[in-house]
């Protein structure tokens, strides 16, 4: 039952996310001790930094314990390490910015050629503790109130019964839906001009990479306040 902080989608912006880590601080030395930070996914693509977002989060620079959860972004790049040819859809989404991130050359992945050698030279250069990160990510997380995931659930089902896909994917079934799912979900996934907040669920994905707003959000009991970054 106590404070819980939750920060949306990064993809990337390492600078954004110092803020929130500083916001964060602030508002545990004003207000005391809080329970938990949960980082709701989509780490990389996108933003310039994914290589050092990963890293900053590798051992938990908040005030509190941290709970880090997949986001559909990190599922294709762990996807893109045993099949090359997904890059061919992920560079549409933000893979070239990642592959830079981590030095791997990206010309010819630009041009829509080479994806194997591209993979073999991610394989190379990601370090063993961010692979063991990405891996290790959590799909969803369960408080006294919250749901915590990347993208939402599916309506009428148990949390414990939804699948990957769906936690780190859905959009339109959830979105739209109006059930009371049981606990109040927090997600992103979906980038909305300011944090969207519903009886039901609340979406703090305000599109960092591209408007310089990375939503953090201090959840209370049934209160919610929004920390400005």
């Amino acid at each position: 039952m106590g404070r819980i902080y939750a920060i949306g989608d990064i993809h990337g912006r390492l600078d954004l996310l110092e803020r929130a880590i500083a916001a964060i601080d602030r508002d545990v030395e004003t207000r005391g001790p809080a329970e938990l930070t949960v980082t709701l996914g989509d780490y990389i693509d996108r933003g310039p930094s994914s290589c050092g977002v990963i890293e900053r989060l590798l051992t938990n620079p908040f005030p509190t314990p941290h709970v880090a959860l997949k986001g559909n972004h990190e599922q294709v790049l762990e996807q893109f390490l045993v099949d090359p040819g997904i890059l061919a859809e992920w560079r549409t989404g933000g893979a070239l910015e990642t592959l830079h991130s981590y030095r791997v050359p990206v010309a010819d992945a630009m041009m829509g050629r080479n994806y194997e050698a591209a993979s073999k030279a991610l394989v190379a250069a990601l370090p063993e503790a961010h692979r063991d990160f990405i891996a290790g990510l959590k799909t969803s997380h369960l408080t006294e109130r919250y749901f915590f995931c990347h993208a939402g659930v599916r309506p009428g089902i148990p949390f414990a019964a939804q699948s990957d896909d769906d936690l780190m994917w859905i959009r339109h079934e959830f979105l739209s839906s109006e059930q009371d799912f049981g606990r109040r979900v927090v997600h992103g996934h979906t980038p909305v001009a300011e944090p969207e907040v519903r009886t039901n669920r609340i979406n703090i994905d305000t599109g960092a990479f591209a408007t310089g707003r990375l939503t953090c959000i201090a959840l209370e009991g049934d209160r919610h306040r929004f920390l400005k970054v």
